[in-house]
């Protein structure tokens, strides 16, 4: 892609996890709601699908593997399992409104640990744009009728790790200089490993209901299906965040969230009209 100019590239690459992170929330809330697969379960295999991925654009000389000691990559890992797992559990004890209202406090939270840990500065231009957001995900919350004390703790822990996550890939790609395949490459096999050795404790694996129980082709199919979009998207977080900041990478969803809303106050509105 040389020939492309790079704000096309990074066009490309914002609306590339747009798409990505839209069609994962859809089809991972019919997965739970409509075949009532394990939360940790469908995260390993998004995991297990990401490494493979990585592993066939690696022998396709896509990228050059880059030597990383475990212990560079250790905290990433960790934040990784976290920020998927929250996340999944957030998105299926709430409704997908108050899971993606939710999400929408993570650039906050950088810009405050980014504030806080990294000493970084940010223009009062973009700190009062953030006010609004933060204004309306609580008042959501407040007033949400189907209101989950349980999905708020998931999505609220789902938040400060996916800040922290998010603010970690950055720091580490400058840090050790590398690519997003490079350290996602190292990254998601260690993940898939630590998750592997957790989520036998948590879910079963064998019978009703459990990783190797009966499923329907179908719904192996959707979860494979889950799988490679999560690849894209858990790739294209990590393209744009090495090449903007963790702050642009939520601007793309957020400007999704705001048409989403309005077009439910329009709903709203003309139902009151009527």
């Amino acid at each position: 892609m040389g020939w492309v100019p790079p704000r096309g590239r990074l066009a490309a690459g914002l609306l590339a996890n747009l798409v990505s992170s839209i069609c994962i929330v859809f089809l991972n809330k019919w997965l739970y709601v409509r075949t009532g697969f394990p939360n940790m379960s469908l995260t390993l295999v998004h995991f297990a699908v990401t490494w493979l991925g990585l592993y066939v654009c690696q022998a396709l000389n896509i990228f050059a593997p880059k030597s990383l000691r475990p212990r560079q990559v250790l905290p990433l890992a960790l934040s990784f399992c976290g920020f998927v797992v929250f996340t999944n559990l957030s998105l299926q004890n709430n409704t997908i409104g108050t899971y993606q209202l939710a999400k929408a406090m993570t650039t906050p939270v950088i810009v405050l640990i980014q504030s806080l840990a990294y000493g970084k500065t940010f223009p009062a231009s973009i700190k009062l744009t953030l006010m609004p957001i933060t204004l309306g995900v609580f008042l959501n919350s407040y007033y949400d009728v189907k209101f989950n004390f349980l999905g708020i703790v998931f999505a609220s822990l789902g938040v400060l790790v996916t800040a922290l996550y998010q603010v970690w890939v950055g720091a580490k790609q400058h840090e050790l200089q590398v690519n997003s395949m490079q350290l996602l490459y190292y990254q998601a096999p260690m993940s898939c490993g630590m998750l592997l050795c957790v989520v036998p404790f948590f879910e079963p694996m064998f019978g009703e209901g459990g990783f190797f129980g009966p499923w329907t082709l179908s719904a192996v199919f959707m979860v494979l299906l889950s799988g490679i979009i999560a690849f894209m998207v858990n790739l294209s977080i990590y393209w744009i965040i090495g090449n903007t900041s963790p702050v642009t990478y939520p601007f793309p969803y957020l400007s999704f969230l705001l048409l989403s809303v309005e077009k439910h106050f329009c709903i709203i509105q003309s139902s009151i009209v009527i």
